[in-house]
């Protein structure tokens, strides 16, 4: 699907974008693996991956939308023992979410994600990442919501060193995600910023079947 924008998009697609960090990221210290939100971020991973030869595997994180505006996130859930839940109080508030609303949503998505991971990974362990340097990669950030949750993940799980990689972001969110970052490696912050999607020339939905297929071109991470 092409997109429409005032201004050129940066990125031909998710593959390009993320050939065009892993450019960036050649010259950052070493990491030990990198870690994509799914699914739009298995794409841009993969060829980070694939150029630093590292291993790939998933933060399997699903935001929290807002009642009635599912698209509209007000916070995010990533998995973990236990799940951790990040809200954005702000939001959380102007969109009337009540807490049964956010405990039943949260339900609800880590069901998706118990689902997701099964389909994506089979039986396969969660990663752990203590010690670990690890780069944490979407294919944009609006809100920061769910890059928000994964971030915080990883340092509450003990990762040694978190960068979060991403083609383009609001200058807000990369604001306001920055301590929660060892690294933030972003390629594209502009003032006009209005969706991800605007900064790409295709940004079709990534499948569940083409994240499965990128997964199984690179080397997986040691549990």
């Amino acid at each position: 699907m092409r997109r429409s924008s005032t201004a050129t998009p940066r990125f031909a697609d998710r593959r390009d974008a993320g050939r065009q960090l892993a450019e960036r990221l050649l010259k950052a210290p070493r990491a030990d693996l990198v870690l994509a939100l799914p699914r739009g971020g298995a794409p841009v991973a993969f060829e980070i991956a694939r150029t630093l030869d590292l291993p790939l595997g998933l933060i399997m994180v699903r935001k929290i939308g807002a009642p009635g505006r599912p698209e509209f996130g007000i916070g995010a859930v990533v998995e973990g023992d236990p799940p951790q839940l990040y809200l954005n109080a702000e939001l959380v508030e102007m969109a009337g979410a009540s807490d049964a609303y956010l405990a039943d949503e949260k339900a609800r998505q880590l069901k998706t994600i118990e689902s997701r991971r099964a389909r994506y990974l089979g039986d396969r362990p969660a990663v752990d990442v203590a010690g670990r340097a690890v780069i944490v990669v979407d294919d944009g950030v609006a809100t920061g919501g769910t890059a928000r949750a994964a971030l915080e993940a990883m340092q509450k799980q003990g990762a040694r060193h978190v960068t979060l990689a991403v083609p383009v972001a609001s200058r807000e969110a990369l604001e306001q995600l920055r301590d929660w970052a060892d690294e933030i490696v972003c390629l594209s912050a502009p003032i006009d910023f209005s969706a991800v999607g605007s900064h790409y020339e295709e940004f079709d939905q990534t499948t569940d079947e083409e994240v499965i297929e990128l997964l199984a071109q690179t080397k997986a991470p040691e549990s």
